[in-house]
Order: structure tokens, then sequence, then C-alpha cells
């Protein structure tokens, strides 16, 4: 059975730096694209940041220059490094395992979700 757990949210002042992991276990996917999303009550969830089997990444506009995708396959484990964050970072945030080696825009292209952590940053 896969199973994602994220971890690393909390509460942080804005400007402060979080660290959000999401280790997967039940198969491998190195050969996946890996994202993470975010979400705040009556918004739809949006794509953060992605990664894809070959390393290329995406970032969403709004965390461009703040936040750093990263993988380590040994470990199974996809990072969210986050900083110099702001108040409207503040989210439920999951991670995901893409239906392909390239990663998707839409949350229709993931297959495996998280659980979600919670990020408040505090003005």
């Amino acid at each position: 059975q896969v199973q994602l757990v994220e971890s690393g949210g909390g509460l942080v002042q804005a400007g402060g730096s979080l660290r959000l992991s999401c280790v997967a276990s039940g198969r491998t996917f190195s050969s996946r694209a890996m994202g993470w999303f975010r979400q705040v009550p009556g918004k739809e969830r949006e794509l953060v940041a992605a990664l894809s089997s070959g390393r290329t990444t995406y970032y969403a506009d709004s965390v461009k220059g703040r936040f750093t995708i990263s993988r380590d396959n040994a470990k199974n484990t996809v990072y969210l490094q986050m900083n110099s964050l702001k108040p409207e970072d503040t989210a439920a945030y999951y991670c995901a395992v893409s239906k392909y080696s390239y990663y998707s825009t839409y949350v229709d292209g993931y297959e495996y979700w998280g659980q979600g952590t919670q990020v408040t940053v505090s003005s």
C-alpha cells in the first residue's frame, strides 16, 4: 500500500523558513515526477512546485526565488525548502506523485497524495 507522509509544517513569522519533507512508502517513485500543492479553505488546490524524474523543475510565480523543491530517490523523499515566507503562503501543503515521469500543473495528473501539513505564516 502506497503512503505519502508529509512533515515539517508549523507556525512561523513572516520572513522565516520551513522545510517540508514527504516520505513515500510502498513503492519507489524515482521514475515519476513529484509535486507540492497547497490549498486554503474555499480555494482550489494549486501546484506550488514540481520536479520531474529528469530533474526539470516548475515553480508557481508566487514562490519563484523563495521555494526550492528537491528529491532524494535513495530515501524516496521529496523536500520543499521555503524561505522568505509571507502570510499569503499560509495553507495546507500536500505532496503528490505524478502519474507520469513529467510534472503536470493539474491535480488530475497526480496519482498519490499525502494527508497534508499545515503551514501558517504570521505577519
